[in-house]
């Protein structure tokens, strides 16, 4: 009987011998995980802070990442690329970030009265919160694939590959996050974008 052919090589070398492993992983020792963090860390990095806007948040992003990969490789599948599936985790984390920052938010203003009023501060940094907040309000499926487009640069067709779902799917995504975004910044603009 034939075994069955090798998966794709996709052009990445294993990171660490644990990780290239097709069975369940039920430890990584130091060496492996260090290995691990060292080629795929900077690029976890970059995500957490392109979408998190904060350097501290993105080392605690970046952290908190690693965490999660490494304790949930077992759910990992092999045939997929790591760098694919470590920038859906980095994402997702974000994004959660984000959605616990405003629930904290509204939850600070609803039980404590601001002691004065708050300064107004530049344009661009007032952008800046207004698409965080957006982001953080729309719908998971849509925030994820805009950040994809929008953030990223990627194409519909990466961003289809990326969350496994058709290209059309993610232009509808993309349509309707742009619907909602409209809607929330119009107003915060004078009624226009």
């Amino acid at each position: 009987m034939l075994s069955p052919p090798p998966a794709p090589d996709r052009g990445l070398s294993p990171p660490c011998p644990a990780l290239a492993r097709r069975d369940r992983v039920a430890h990584v020792n130091p060496g492996d995980a260090r290995a691990f963090f060292n080629r795929y860390g900077p690029m976890v990095h970059r995500r957490a802070l392109s979408i998190l806007g904060n350097d501290a948040d993105a080392q605690e992003a970046t952290q908190e990442v690693f965490i999660r990969a490494l304790s949930g490789l077992e759910s990992f599948d092999p045939r997929a690329s790591l760098s694919t599936w470590m920038y859906r985790i980095t994402t997702n984390y974000c994004l959660n970030k984000l959605r616990d920052a405003k629930r904290r938010r509204e939850l600070f203003e609803q039980h404590v009265k601001p002691t004065a009023p708050r300064a107004s501060t530049a344009k661009a940094s007032t952008d800046l919160v207004a698409l965080r907040k957006v982001l953080a309000e729309a719908d998971t499926d849509q925030s994820t694939a805009a950040v994809y487009v929008y953030v990223d640069g990627m194409s519909h067709a990466e961003v289809a590959d990326i969350l496994g779902v058709s290209r059309r799917t993610v232009g509808n995504l993309i349509a309707r996050f742009l619907e909602f975004a409209q809607g929330r910044l119009a107003p915060a603009q004078g009624g226009a974008i």
